[in-house]
């Protein structure tokens, strides 16, 4: 057997055909029947899901019941997007591989107009952002499906341009193009955040991929610019800046989310106040049930539900690790890192944000934070990583 018959850090797989989807980089992988799906991976999610569940029942009740009229207005959502998503994860987990990868241009395409639809009438602006669809009954956030989409296509282009990706015209001007293209019109919405979720798996794809380090850094040298220059060309930018340097500056204005953020976590100390004994979730914190879940958790349940949540997300992140490495096709390789990126992006950005190591983004803890459209999109996330868990083989680093 060749060595190039092998994607770099495989298990040797005997049989001809296998090798030859491996050199070409195919779509689909083999001739293998898939095998079982990851069971622990799907305990983990369903073990943050439910975690996630007590705590949105917790940290929404107060405001549900002042604003809604029923204390278990956002709980119930929850649990409709849940079963929505659970619905959206067997799907992708059964989904035939060479039917996803079908899909990846008319997912492309569809990511695309629905971005577009945001800056249409049919979006509504909610805090002076047009991120969001009215479907009737809720409302969608297209930017959660333009992830996958996104990362789909990146592994498509790194696994079949392998010859290519170390040029600059023909490896990296595509793929940035298309990235680009997405923040743009993220930017337009406004949400900077997203942007920068979507140029993470840009880079992190590309450093898989084996793009060269000259390019991601002068790439990353005009992206550092860029930013510069809508931060100072967007006041409120520039303000969320300075606040985030030093909060407590101006604790009742600019800094007043961190500022509360930060308080509910040093009120939990090492067990918590107990849950449902939150004094932040009362107005004083700002989307608590949202994208500060985190800093009630901590306040709710102290250093030993944190660390529980951290090591539910390290073994979900390390069964995802198995998965990606035992991949023998360089496509299902690629495909499985950039959807673990997408649930780590998110997961780190959201805890830099509530621990004020990041500016606000506006960015949901996967699995945990109240929000249809990031629970649904996360189960999808967690269906496809099943999907290609049935075709990882075993390995001994």
């Amino acid at each position: 057997m060749k060595r190039t018959d092998l994607v770099k850090g495989a298990v040797p797989v005997k049989g001809g055909a296998h090798q030859g989807a491996l050199e070409n980089h195919g779509a689909i992988p083999s001739e293998k029947k898939p095998g079982a799906f990851d069971w622990w991976l799907f305990t983990i999610m369903l073990s943050l899901l439910a975690i996630g569940l007590v705590m949105v029942l917790s940290a929404s009740g107060i405001v549900a019941e002042q604003v809604n009229g029923d204390k278990y207005y956002f709980f119930k959502r929850q649990i409709f997007f849940a079963c929505l998503g659970g619905l959206a994860l067997w799907g992708a987990a059964l989904l035939p591989r060479e039917w996803l990868y079908n899909l990846q241009y008319p997912g492309l395409f569809f990511a695309l107009l629905l971005l577009l639809l945001t800056l249409s009438p049919l979006s509504h602006s909610i805090n002076g952002a047009r991120r969001w669809i009215n479907l009737g009954f809720f409302s969608i956030q297209p930017m959660e499906f333009v992830k996958i989409a996104l990362a789909l296509y990146l592994a498509y282009f790194m696994s079949a341009k392998q010859d290519l990706v170390k040029t600059f015209s023909r490896g990296v001007i595509p793929p940035f193009a298309v990235t680009g293209l997405f923040c743009f019109l993220l930017l337009l919405q406004p949400d900077f955040g997203s942007a920068v979720v979507l140029s993470g798996i840009l880079f992190f794809m590309c450093i898989a991929g084996g793009t060269r380090f000259l390019y991601l850094l002068i790439t990353l040298a005009c992206v550092a610019a860029g930013l510069a220059m809508l931060a100072v060309a967007a006041p409120y930018r520039m303000r969320r800046l300075t606040a985030f340097i030093d909060p407590f500056q101006d604790a009742n204005n600019t800094g007043y989310q961190l500022v509360q953020s930060l308080l509910a976590i040093g009120s939990g100390s090492f067990f918590g106040v107990g849950i449902g004994a939150s004094k932040q979730k009362m107005f004083y914190l700002p989307e608590a049930h949202n994208d500060f879940i985190m800093a009630v958790l901590a306040e709710e349940t102290g250093l030993v539900g944190m660390t529980v949540v951290m090591v539910l997300f390290a073994l979900m992140f390390w069964r995802c690790y198995r998965i990606i490495m035992g991949q023998t096709n360089l496509r299902d390789r690629f495909s499985a890192f950039g959807i673990t990126a997408i649930i780590a992006i998110g997961a780190a950005m959201n805890l830099a944000v509530v621990m004020g190591v990041a500016p606000p983004k506006g960015v949901p803890m996967p699995l945990l934070s109240y929000g249809g459209s990031n629970l649904l999109a996360t189960m999808l996330c967690i269906g496809l990583l099943m999907n290609f868990s049935r075709t990882a083989i075993s390995w001994k680093k």
